[in-house]
C-alpha cells in the first residue's frame, strides 16, 4: 500500500509540473503514430525497405510472397473478388510426385488415344462433334485420375479452316472435347497433350514457392560511382536493406536490393536476369519435347468425319455454339465471329487509313502489342514513325499521319518486364497512363498484359489486371465515347525452360482470369487464344504475320463495324 500511495504522488508531482507538456508529448506520438498508419499504401508487399523519400515501410513477415490488403475499405470486397477469380481458375487434384519417380507411371501421348463418338449416321454443318480422349502412361495403362492439359482443334488445311475444341475433364484419366461443325467437307480432329498431370504439378509447385526463379537486375548511379543489384516483385528477405519502390498511385510493388554505397534515389535502368534452375531430381523428364510436352495423341480409328452441308433453315450464329463455345473460328484463312461483332477484312492501306482517320490509338502492354504497332506502321505507308530515340525493345514509340490526322502510339507496361534494358523513368503502368488519357470517340485504348506475369503466383496478376480495370472504368466515367480493347493471352512453342518462366498452363490461367476480371465491363476482347489454337501455322509467343492480321482485322471491326475493303 505504501508504494502504490508513493507512486500515485509521484504521479500527481509530475502531471502538476509537467501536465501541459506530458500532454503535447502524447499528443505528438499518436499523431505521428496515425501519420505513419496513414501511410501504409494498398498492395505493399510484407517486407522491410529503406524507402526513396523516406517513407514508411510494412512490417516483415514470414512469407516474402505475401501482400497486405489495398485498403481497410476495399479488402472485403477484393477478398471475395480475388477467392472468386482463384476458383475460376481452379485446377484438378494432379499427382504428388515422388523423390525417385521414373516416367514409368506418368502420362504418355504416344500411348493415349482419341475416339470419336458415333453422330448418328451422317454429319452437318451445325452438329457437334464429339470425341472422347483415354490417357494412358508410358507402359501402356489407363490413368484413373485427371489434371493433364490437354488442348483440341477441329481443322481442314485446304479449307484454310479450323475451330478450337472445348475440352472437359472427367477426372478418371479421361477426357471429352466438342467441336461446333462449322465448314462443308473433311474435317479433321487434333489433339495435343501439353502438358501431363505430373508436369503441372511441378509448374504449380514452382510459382507457389519460387516465383523469384527469374530475376531482374537495376543499375544505380551516382557520378563515377555504379552499382548493380536484384529487384523483384517478391525478394526474398536477408539481412541487406530493401529499395522499396512501390507505386504510390496504383500500389503497384517493386523492390530492389539497397546498393552498398548509394542510395535508393540513384537507380536509373532496369533489365531482366536469367533463369534461376533449382528443378528436383528427374523433373525435366516431364518437359521433354516431342516426348510428352506438346505432343499429338493419335487417333483410335479416323480422325476424321465428312461433313455434309447444313440442313435447311440453320442459322450460324443462333446454332454453331455450345456452350461455354468458341468465339470464332477459320474459313479461308480469315478469322470469322460466332456472335457479337462481325469481323470485316481490311485488305487494302486505304481501307485501314479511312477506319483510323481522326483517330488515337494508344497500345499499352507487351511485345505481342508492340506487334500490333509494328503491323499497322508497316501497312499504312502514310504513317511515319517520329523518332523518339527509344531502344528497340520497349519504347515508347510514336507514329503519325498527319494528312488524316492519325496518331499511333505504343508503351511498355511496368515491371515486372523481360527486357535487355529500360530506363526506369519509362517504366510506367498502364493504370497511370489510363488516367492521364483525355479519352472521347476518337480514341482507342488497346491492352495486352500477360506473358510477363507465368513466374509468379495468379493472385500477383489478378491484382494488376484490378488496377488497370479500375483505371478502364474511371476513364469510360469521364469519357463513355472511348473504345477500349483488350488482348488475351495466346499459345506459344514450349521448351524446357520456356515452361518454367511462361509456360501454356500458366497462360491458361490468366487468360481465365483476364475474361473473369473484365466481364460486364464495356471492353472488347481479341480471343488471341482461341485464334492461335485454331490456326494451323505453329504455336509462337509472337504470332506470324497471317494471325497478327487476322487479329487487326478484329481490332478494326471494332473501331468501325460497318466499314472493311
Amino acid at each position: 500500500m505504501k508504494v502504490r500511495a508513493l507512486k500515485q504522488r509521484m504521479m500527481s508531482i509530475f502531471c502538476s509540473k509537467y501536465g501541459i507538456s506530458f500532454l503535447i508529448l502524447v499528443g505528438f506520438i499518436i499523431s505521428v503514430s496515425i501519420l505513419l498508419h496513414d501511410m501504409d499504401l494498398p498492395g505493399f508487399p510484407a517486407v522491410k525497405t529503406a524507402t526513396p523519400g523516406g517513407k514508411s515501410p510494412p512490417d516483415l513477415q514470414s512469407n516474402f510472397c505475401s501482400f497486405q490488403p489495398y485498403s481497410e475499405e476495399e479488402s472485403l470486397e477484393k477478398a471475395v473478388e480475388e477467392r472468386h477469380l482463384l476458383n475460376s481458375v481452379t485446377w484438378p487434384e494432379t499427382p504428388l510426385i515422388p523423390v525417385n519417380f521414373t516416367l514409368k507411371q506418368t502420362s504418355d501421348p504416344a500411348h493415349s488415344t482419341f475416339t470419336i463418338l458415333p453422330g448418328g449416321g451422317e454429319w452437318r454443318v451445325g452438329d457437334h462433334l464429339k470425341i472422347i480422349i483415354q490417357v494412358k502412361d508410358f507402359e501402356g495403362h489407363p490413368k484413373t485420375s485427371g489434371g493433364d492439359f490437354i488442348v483440341a482443334r477441329l481443322h481442314n488445311p485446304k479449307l484454310g479452316a479450323g475451330v478450337a475444341g472445348q475440352v472437359v475433364d472427367l477426372l478418371n484419366g479421361s477426357y471429352s472435347a466438342v467441336f461446333p461443325l462449322l465448314w462443308n467437307g473433311s474435317a479433321e480432329v487434333e489433339v495435343t497433350l501439353v502438358h501431363s498431370s505430373e508436369a503441372v504439378t511441378v509448374l504449380r509447385r514452382l510459382n507457389r514457392e519460387q516465383p523469384d526463379r527469374i530475376y531482374f537486375q537495376s543499375v544505380f548511379r551516382s557520378g563515377s560511382v555504379s552499382e548493380t543489384t536484384t529487384c523483384n516483385i517478391c525478394l526474398r528477405p536477408n539481412k541487406q536493406p530493401i529499395c522499396n519502390y512501390t507505386d504510390l498511385h496504383t500500389g503497384e510493388p517493386w523492390f530492389c536490393f539497397k546498393p552498398k554505397k548509394l542510395s535508393c534515389d540513384a537507380r536509373i535502368s532496369h533489365f531482366s536476369g536469367i533463369f534461376k534452375e533449382n528443378l528436383r531430381k528427374n523433373e525435366k523428364e516431364l518437359f521433354k519435347s516431342h516426348v510428352n510436352m506438346k505432343v499429338s495423341i493419335p487417333a483410335l480409328g479416323s480422325p476424321s468425319v465428312l461433313v455434309l452441308p447444313k440442313k435447311e433453315g440453320y442459322n450460324e450464329k443462333n446454332n454453331s455454339v455450345v456452350s461455354p463455345g468458341p468465339t470464332g473460328y477459320y474459313y479461308q484463312n480469315v478469322w470469322r465471329a460466332l456472335g457479337g461483332t462481325t469481323v470485316h477484312q481490311f485488305n487494302s492501306s486505304s481501307a485501314i487509313t479511312e477506319c483510323l482517320k481522326g483517330k488515337v490509338i494508344h497500345l499499352y502492354g507487351d511485345s505481342t502489342i508492340r506487334q500490333w504497332f509494328d503491323h499497322l506502321r508497316d501497312a499504312l505507308p502514310d504513317l511515319k514513325e517520329f523518332n523518339l530515340h527509344s531502344l528497340k525493345q520497349p519504347g515508347p514509340f510514336m507514329a503519325l499521319d498527319y494528312p488524316n490526322n492519325i496518331m499511333v502510339t505504343f508503351r511498355c507496361h511496368g515491371p515486372p518486364i523481360r527486357i535487355l534494358n529500360v530506363q526506369t523513368s519509362q517504366l510506367h503502368y498502364i493504370a497511370n497512363e489510363l488516367d492521364n488519357v483525355v479519352g472521347g470517340s476518337n480514341t482507342v485504348i488497346v491492352i495486352g498484359i500477360w506473358a510477363h506475369f507465368g513466374n509468379f503466383p495468379i493472385d500477383i496478376y489478378i491484382r494488376r489486371l484490378q488496377t488497370i480495370r479500375r483505371a478502364v472504368m474511371h476513364l469510360l466515367d469521364r469519357a463513355p465515347g472511348t473504345l477500349v480493347i483488350i488482348r488475351t493471352a495466346n499459345l506459344k512453342d514450349l521448351t524446357l525452360l520456356g515452361s518454367f518462366s511462361n509456360s501454356d498452363w500458366y497462360s491458361l490461367q490468366q487468360d481465365k482470369v483476364l475474361r473473369a476480371v473484365f466481364k460486364g465491363i464495356n471492353v472488347h476482347l481479341v480471343d488471341a487464344w482461341e485464334m492461335t489454337l485454331a490456326h494451323h501455322l505453329p504455336h509462337n509467343l509472337h504470332p506470324q504475320p497471317p494471325i497478327i492480321k487476322n487479329m487487326i482485322n478484329v481490332v478494326l471491326s471494332y473501331i468501325c463495324p460497318k466499314r472493311g475493303g
